[in-house]
């Protein structure tokens, strides 16, 4: 009786032993299970909050690089427009000469209108800028086809020897010649001003440097009837970038 208690209890407290030696077991295999877990909860916040303040950093460099790019817009105003003879409106308008870009306050699309007959009257004892007409040597409007090529100038009725005025202020940017197919050359003068340049042909010049006022003379205009018999006295009106005159004068 004795030996079968003693037995009983020796079972019990091996048990208990195994029992607790499984448990400290799990609590170990519990503890390396859950720790990297939670430092890879942490690492991975950790980066967040790093790609947080990253991204924040860029955006506000970006901000003021933009900023820093575009800056202020230029200011205009319709005093470029006005004091050359001219009315600021919008483009979709009809204007009875020609559009100037740049010159007018607002919107792209608010140009400068500068009216037909904004030039001063080039020819004296003239009472407008009358274009040569056809004769046996061609036409003098612009674009007028002639013997070789298109008429990129103007030809205006000037009386042989008279004093031509310059057609708006500006400086003499020194002499021009050109020569037609035929090779004969017409010399000339260049005047420029902030908005317009042209060349004057077929003048002989009082000077070829210097400034001058809308109305000053600039010299007189050459015969061309000993060279071309019965053609119409003029001298020859041409834009430096080639395009046409007409709407100025």
């Amino acid at each position: 009786m004795l030996l079968r208690s003693y037995l009983n209890a020796t079972i019990l407290l091996i048990c208990y032993v195994l029992l607790s030696c499984t448990s400290e077991h799990d609590k170990k295999k519990g503890g390396i299970i859950h720790s990297p877990a939670k430092n890879a909860d942490s690492t991975i916040k950790g980066m967040r909050n790093a790609a947080k303040v990253d991204d924040g950093g860029s955006d506000a460099a970006t901000r003021m690089k933009k900023v820093k790019k575009t800056g202020s817009p230029r200011q205009r105003n319709d005093t470029g427009c006005t004091s050359l003879g001219g009315i600021c409106q919008t483009d979709r308008f009809i204007c009875q000469g020609r559009y100037l870009r740049d010159k007018c306050s607002g919107p792209a699309t608010r140009r400068c209108c500068m009216p037909v007959g904004a030039w001063r009257v080039l020819c004296a004892g003239h009472y407008n800028n009358r274009v040569r007409g056809c004769d046996l040597h061609g036409c003098g409007a612009f674009n007028s086809r002639g013997d070789h090529d298109l008429h990129r100038a103007v030809d205006l009725v000037c009386s042989d020897y008279g004093t031509v005025s310059a057609p708006f202020a500006g400086s003499l940017a020194g002499p021009v010649s050109q020569k037609d197919p035929a090779g004969f050359q017409y010399d000339g003068v260049k005047l420029v001003s902030d908005v317009h340049c042209v060349k004057l042909f077929n003048i002989r010049p009082f000077r070829y440097m210097g400034t001058v006022a809308q109305g000053d003379p600039l010299g007189y205009v050459l015969p061309l009837q000993e060279r071309f018999s019965g053609i119409t006295s003029h001298l020859k009106l041409q834009m430096c970038d080639g395009t046409d005159p007409s709407p100025f004068i």
